[in-house]
């Protein structure tokens, strides 16, 4: 049986492989567990207009959000160019919202030693939605 990690990364690998990417070729995918335990993945896609581009995180979270689910219990991103990918400052602003400090976020590809983080390491001091409750 495959432990967690490995399904996510996995999932991520599989997913990159999808990325539309013809302007930066760098292909990326991210894979989230929810806490149901389904897993939901996304890649980045390109166009043009740069600033306009979705990141794989926020392709997966997407997904997540349409199949029902609001929270995240893990993460993985993989990058087809580089060994370990950190999500951008945006994506992890957009992970903190359905995720909590601890939750594991594993950095690598399949089959390579992966990089395990958290959240929390990756975006301290994150703005909660709970700053916005008055």
């Amino acid at each position: 049986m495959r432990d967690d990690r490995t399904e996510l990364l996995e999932a991520a690998a599989t997913v990159m492989r999808r990325a539309h990417a013809p302007y930066s070729n760098f292909p990326v995918g991210a894979a989230l567990r929810g806490a149901d335990g389904a897993i939901h993945v996304g890649a980045n896609v390109e166009n043009a207009s740069y600033s306009e581009t979705q990141c794989a995180e926020a392709s997966a979270i997407g997904a997540m959000v349409a199949a029902g689910e609001t929270r995240i219990t893990a993460v993985a991103v993989v990058a087809e160019r580089v060994e370990h990918c950190p999500p951008c400052g945006g994506c992890r602003q957009r992970l903190a919202e359905f995720a909590g400090p601890d939750t594991p976020v594993y950095l690598g590809r399949p089959g390579a030693e992966p990089l395990r983080t958290t959240l929390g390491e990756l975006l301290p001091l994150a703005f909660e939605p709970e700053a916005l409750e008055s």
